[in-house]
């Protein structure tokens, strides 16, 4: 529990670092179109720094990674290497090639972040919104592992995470070709219920912080607690801490943390 919420506490030290950029580097070649990501990394030399993957969110169908630099250089200047990734959008592709596109960039940090300066051995993932339900299921449902060991993660971090149960989600709302979700999540329950993270919750998950705001939208504040209470299950010692405090976005945000 400790290591966890070490990079936690690395996230206030060296904010005075200087910070590099590795853009558009290659995580997967053999897609019709090459997927890259950009990766921040402290400029002062130091011993090997926890990793951060990044997913954006943007509805399954939008967003680009080159919005979220600032969120890069910010952590790389609290000494963690950061790695903003990006993945094929619908209706190009279903959740389940964008799942396999995030896990496999998962694999290059594994065998190839410690080049830049990153510990193979410290990777924890987040993503906000889509990017959320792309990093839970790469990470919780075995089939996409690519030989990556869930003990290799050493945290996934959900912010104001999307899907964490489409399955529940799409029951009571359908898919149509609104928001291309008909070419993403198909028209098939089964297929729903293989898509939702909360399916594949059990003793192995990797330790779990996750946040949202309680002006988020009504189906993401339900996914998130039900998410958060069956967790709790596996992971007893969860805890929810509510912050009294404004945000521009979402309000009051809730946090639910490991001791």
């Amino acid at each position: 529990m400790r290591l966890f919420f070490s990079f936690l506490s690395i996230l206030l030290f060296c904010s005075s670092c200087a910070v590099k950029k590795y853009k558009d580097i290659p995580f997967i070649t053999s897609t019709p179109k090459e997927l890259t990501a950009n990766i921040f990394v402290p400029k002062k030399k130091m011993k090997l720094q926890p990793v951060l993957l990044f997913v954006h969110g943007g509805n399954w169908d939008s967003g680009k990674k080159e919005t979220y630099g600032f969120l890069g250089r910010n952590f790389a200047k609290k000494g963690v290497v950061t790695v903003i990734s990006e993945y094929t959008l619908s209706p190009q592709a279903d959740y389940k090639q964008m799942t396999q596109e995030v896990a496999k960039s998962i694999l290059w940090i594994k065998n190839n972040i410690e080049d830049y300066g990153g510990d193979p051995q410290q990777i924890y993932v987040t993503g906000h919104s889509a990017g959320g339900h792309l990093v839970a299921l790469a990470t919780m449902d075995s089939s996409y592992s690519y030989g990556i060991d869930k003990k290799d993660i050493a945290g996934i971090i959900l912010n104001d995470a999307a899907g964490l149960d489409m399955y529940s989600y799409l029951q009571k709302n359908p898919p149509t070709s609104e928001n291309h979700y008909l070419s993403t999540w198909t028209k098939n329950p089964e297929t729903w219920k293989k898509a939702s993270p909360i399916t594949y919750m059990d003793a192995t998950t990797p330790r779990v912080l996750m946040y949202w705001g309680s002006k988020s939208y009504a189906s993401i504040i339900e996914a998130n607690q039900d998410f958060y209470t069956k967790l709790k299950a596996f992971q007893p010692q969860l805890k929810s801490i509510v912050l009294k405090k404004k945000t521009r976005a979402y309000g009051t945000p809730i946090f639910l943390a490991l001791e």
